[in-house]
């Protein structure tokens, strides 16, 4: 998530009441925000996401939960994944009655999926359009 976390960098880096809202039309509104809980290493958590609207009601298309680490440089480390319009969500690393879980293959398809969004989302010009202006509160 290189482009996400070149915004990131641009808006000042991470801080819990981090609230970034990009529009880059034609394209979905970007969201990427601090999440009040720490992701299940204990890290900082990010939640990205596209937001659509049906009946009134804003959907998430997609959104990923990242931790964000810095031991061997910045970097993000998914650990959930949902999509409204299709009714999944998904937790690839999560704690269960204290013990850390890690599912392996879904955690690598999230890693995936992780590496074409930003691909997209750089190719799209989400970070070109950044100003402080996306900055909310």
């Amino acid at each position: 998530m290189k482009t996400v976390l070149a915004i990131l960098k641009e808006a000042g880096g991470w801080r819990p009441n981090l609230y970034l809202k990009i529009e880059n039309p034609p394209y979905t509104e970007l969201v990427i925000e601090a999440t009040d809980e720490s992701g299940p290493c204990g890290l900082p958590s990010l939640s990205i996401a596209h937001y659509g609207e049906k009946n009134g009601d804003l959907m998430r298309d997609p959104e990923m939960c990242f931790e964000l680490g810095f031991a061997g440089g910045a970097h993000l480390n998914s650990f959930y994944w949902r999509n409204d319009y299709t009714g999944i969500e998904q937790w690839s690393r999560f704690i269960r009655d204290g013990n850390y879980c890690y599912h392996t293959q879904l955690h690598a398809q999230h890693e995936r999926f992780a590496r074409t969004w930003d691909n997209n989302l750089r190719r799209q010009g989400f970070a070109e359009v950044f100003t402080d202006k996306c900055i909310v509160g």
